[in-house]
């Protein structure tokens, strides 16, 4: 669905085209917060959030400076180099290690994929007190 109505001005061919775009877009934030785990930050102060930020994206950048360089070796799109193992070599690596070839995920234009979340929620409510109030609670009962 779109809200750009004005068919020759926006011809379906270039919204398919931002369509891909955005979904790179958003593929690339699951593997900042789901792949790599920044999907809790754990730092509770401003400056510790900001510091946790700043080293997710120092990671990220390197794992795609990583996908990058064996794109370049083996000859296909960086799009198509897995970025989870690009992250695992380079958790792995030590200094002088050579990059060896990384999985080139196959090439899908047109695949479609269900908007669906695969882990179910937890049974139990959220944390909506202090932890030392809910322990109170527990006593009282």
């Amino acid at each position: 669905m779109t809200t750009l109505l004005d068919w020759e001005r926006y011809p379906s061919s270039c919204l398919e085209n931002l369509f891909r775009q955005r979904w790179e877009i958003e593929t690339n934030f699951g593997h900042l917060k789901t792949t790599m785990k920044m999907d809790v930050l754990k730092c509770q102060t401003v400056d510790g959030v900001l510091r946790e930020l700043q080293i997710f994206a120092l990671i990220y950048n390197m794992v795609r400076q990583v996908m990058l360089e064996a794109a370049r070796r083996q000859n296909v799109d960086v799009r198509r180099i897995s970025f989870i193992d690009a992250l695992r070599w380079l958790q792995t690596a030590k200094p002088g290690d050579e990059l060896p070839k990384l999985v080139v995920n196959p090439h899908r234009p047109n695949r479609l994929e269900p908007r669906v979340r695969k882990r179910r929620p937890k049974q139990y409510p959220l944390m909506t007190k202090p932890r030392w109030q809910l322990k109170q609670d527990l006593e009282d009962k």
